[in-house]
């Protein structure tokens, strides 16, 4: 008998129909993996699970008995949690605390008793955790744990866990795959929400398929290979393979040395970071959430400031700057200590802002994380937020409309983005969709740098590969790209090279043709890792 069914379930948001009468089954002792491309419904269809939805159509039955969850509360009385990708937590509070927050007993909840539970429940999956430990002074894959206790503490016996390897190491997943076998192996039933086909073949038992909101397929996973779950999902056979096209003559476009950023409250979070970064190359940037990246990106982009080091842009042509190989920032000949050599032109760029870095003529394209916080705006249409990057070419306080309107027109042709026109706001596109227009509109401003950050996070197979060929053909035109990801199987394929962070600091450099993923991983932990490979 399954843990939990769905049967005919639908659900509408205006004219869009989000979910089409999806038949479900989850059971006990079982790893599913739910799959599909952005805005095939699964978000949706957890969603109604939780109790954060509720149906318009069709019914839920948990072990055999139709039911009704019309919020997290019923969800909760039927063993039913959920974990999501971005964490809920109080980071003044110890894990314990988190744990037994907003549970019945307020004040008079018994302590005690209450960390021994929370201890029962970590020594028998082998989570590694203190109870005792406060957040802010977690890793992030501690952090996941708390959620996960969290809700098992509650009586969850159906976890679903939305995208849970994101932001994990190599070895942190294997070591959070190891406890959801043993979740599994104690009669829990468990749903994973992922795009990493290899993570699915992995540690799943089964795959259920949305596509458009409707059942594309469910397959046991000793019978499905990747071609066959993406042929699923798309509907289409799709080439998985990630190229990772030479660029013979590469020039020095971007040289960082000793940079160093704090946050708005003074904590040291990039700590003396030396680089370069040529055209025609894409230089991976791996490491756990947190390591400095966010303010690596801002920092070079002009929007956050740094209290030391130097940035300097290398203008094209110079045959002094021509090199095919891969120096130390401070042994390049070209900047010592921030000093360019006599002879070589040079740009400094550390405290100038985008408008400044823009009027000295360099043309400099920042994708960031927070697509519709930061990069777009939300409640704009295409053609309004791609005027945002084109608003100078009008005549005096005329903004040039047809321009935009045009290049957006453009950018829905070229890069396929599912929209009803270039007059639907942004914030009504799904994810992959927001992605191509963010990426399709810096592009089009012609950079010479490109900066992306998570270019392809919670993005399906199909739409993740379109902008990985954005990518390389950015790389071909001998733009230099810095590509900031959380996926160690992509920047390995897509790379030149990977630099590592951790803790703010750079733990090394290596080449992505001859490196391996424990490699990084290790430098990721800033714990020592085999040299072979490793390039300076």
């Amino acid at each position: 008998m399954p843990a939990i069914s769905t049967r005919q379930l639908t659900k509408t948001f205006d004219t869009v129909l989000a979910v089409d009468k999806v038949d479900f089954d989850l059971y006990h002792g079982e790893i599913l993996a739910l799959m599909g491309e952005n805005g095939s419904g699964k978000t949706t269809l957890m969603n109604m699970l939780s109790g954060i939805y509720f149906p318009d159509g069709g019914y839920i039955e948990a072990d055999g008995q139709r039911v009704t969850i019309a919020n997290p509360k019923d969800a909760f009385a039927l063993g039913v949690g959920m974990v999501h990708q971005h964490f809920k937590l109080v980071e003044t509070l110890s894990a314990t605390e988190n744990i037994l927050l907003g549970l019945p007993g307020g004040f008079f909840v018994d302590r005690k008793s209450a960390a021994a539970e929370v201890a029962e429940i970590i020594a028998r999956y082998g989570f590694t955790l203190d109870p005792n430990k406060k957040i802010y002074n977690m890793s992030v894959s501690e952090k996941q744990t708390v959620e996960i206790v969290k809700v098992l503490y509650r009586g969850a016996t159906t976890l679903i866990l939305d995208e849970p390897t994101a932001v994990l190491t190599p070895q942190e997943s294997d070591r959070l795959f190891d406890t959801l076998r043993n979740m599994k192996a104690d009669g829990k039933a468990i749903i994973i929400i992922t795009h990493k086909l290899h993570e699915v073949l992995a540690v799943s038992d089964r795959v259920h398929v949305l596509r458009k909101g409707q059942t594309a397929g469910i397959v046991q996973t000793a019978d499905a290979d990747r071609n066959v779950l993406t042929e699923m999902m798309v509907g289409q056979s799709v080439a998985l393979h990630i190229d990772r096209p030479i660029v013979e003559n590469k020039e020095l476009r971007l040289e960082v040395y000793d940079l160093c950023v704090r946050t708005g409250d003074d904590v040291l979070a990039l700590d003396s970071a030396n680089f370069i970064l040529q055209s025609g190359e894409i230089l991976g940037v791996a490491g756990v959430a947190g390591s400095g990246q966010k303010e690596l990106c801002e920092a070079l982009a002009g929007l956050c400031k740094a209290q030391q080091g130097a940035v300097t842009f290398y203008p094209e042509g110079d045959w002094r700057n021509r090199s095919a190989a891969v120096p130390e920032a401070e042994d390049s000949g070209r900047v010592a200590n921030g000093v360019p050599a006599e002879g070589v032109k040079t740009i400094p760029l550390l405290g100038k802002s985008p408008q400044e870095i823009a009027e000295l003529g360099i043309s400099l394209a920042f994708v960031p994380e927070d697509r519709l916080g930061m990069g777009l705006v939300a409640g704009m249409d295409m053609t309004d937020n791609v005027l945002l990057r084109h608003y100078k070419r009008g005549r005096g306080p005329f903004a040039d409309r047809p321009y935009s309107r045009n290049l957006a027109t453009r950018l829905i042709e070229r890069l396929k983005i599912a929209t009803p026109g270039v007059s639907t706001v942004v914030r009504r596109l799904s994810g992959g969709n927001v992605q191509k227009v963010l990426l399709g509109r810096e592009i089009a401003s012609v950079p010479r740098v490109l900066i992306v950050a998570y270019p392809a996070r919670g993005l399906d197979v199909h739409s993740a590969h379109t902008i990985y060929d954005l990518l390389n053909e950015q790389k071909q035109k001998g733009v230099a790209v810095l590509f900031v990801g959380e996926d160690l199987d992509v920047l390995l394929e897509i790379s030149d090279r990977i630099m590592v962070l951790c803790g703010g600091k750079v733990t090394g450099t290596v080449d992505a043709a001859t490196t391996t993923k424990e490699e990084v991983g290790l430098l990721m932990a800033q714990m020592d890792a085999p040299q072979a490979g490793e390039t300076n």
